[in-house]
């Protein structure tokens, strides 16, 4: 908690962007009726059964210094899903010398993806790149991206989208729009905060450490 924490601290560095990365999987669901349109005094219906087309992975990545987000459809969450999109993520910051890279700690999270991917030098070049950064178990909170994901579900994924065309489609155009006006994210949170608010687990830790 307290490396993530000590990374948001530090003062903006773009050759060393601090960038969170999360993902989240998404239903398809199209109409099985077409439905009845807006009108003049008359809302929107729909008829309350469904098509269910499958499912697909949203892939986001967040700078908040910079304000700007890539975010990204795909058919599967697989690792090599993983190290694509952590490849059109490192080309987003050709100037960078490394990115700090805030994630879970998902099976599929590490430099060991990019090798289900990429030739081995490819895949090492890759890795060079990427600076891996851990949020604790249970601790997903601390991660900035889910903060945009939560974004994207109110403003994008409040309807029924019915194909992964039309749902990249609309990703991207909040993408672009968010974008635009460098929405951001004002993280308070601290490691003083986090050493008042949460003694008890520090008081915790340190008898088990003791014990052992």
């Amino acid at each position: 908690m307290e490396d993530v924490l000590d990374l948001y601290e530090q003062p903006y560095d773009p050759s060393r962007p601090v960038v969170c990365f999360d993902e989240r999987p998404c239903q398809l669901i199209g109409d099985s009726i077409v439905p009845l349109p807006i009108e003049p005094g008359r809302t929107k219906k729909e008829h309350y059964e469904y098509i269910r087309n499958g499912t697909c992975c949203i892939f986001i990545a967040f700078e908040p210094r910079a304000g700007k987000r890539l975010a990204y459809v795909s058919e599967r969450r697989t690792k090599v899903d993983y190290a694509n999109f952590m490849k059109m993520l490192a080309e987003n910051y050709p100037e960078a010398k490394s990115i700090a890279l805030v994630q879970d700690n998902l099976n599929t999270h590490t430099a060991g993806s990019f090798y289900e991917a990429l030739p081995p030098n490819e895949a090492f070049e890759l890795a060079k790149k990427f600076e891996f950064h851990y949020t604790p178990k249970k601790g997903s909170w601390l991660n900035m991206a889910e903060i945009e994901l939560s974004g994207l579900s109110k403003q994008c994924l409040d309807r029924r989208i019915g194909s992964i065309r039309l749902l990249a489609d609309e990703v991207r155009a909040w993408e672009k729009e968010r974008n635009a006006i460098g929405a951001t994210v004002r993280w308070q949170f601290n490691k003083d905060n986090a050493r008042t608010k949460l003694q008890r687990h520090y008081i915790n830790l340190k008898i088990n450490v003791t014990e052992h």
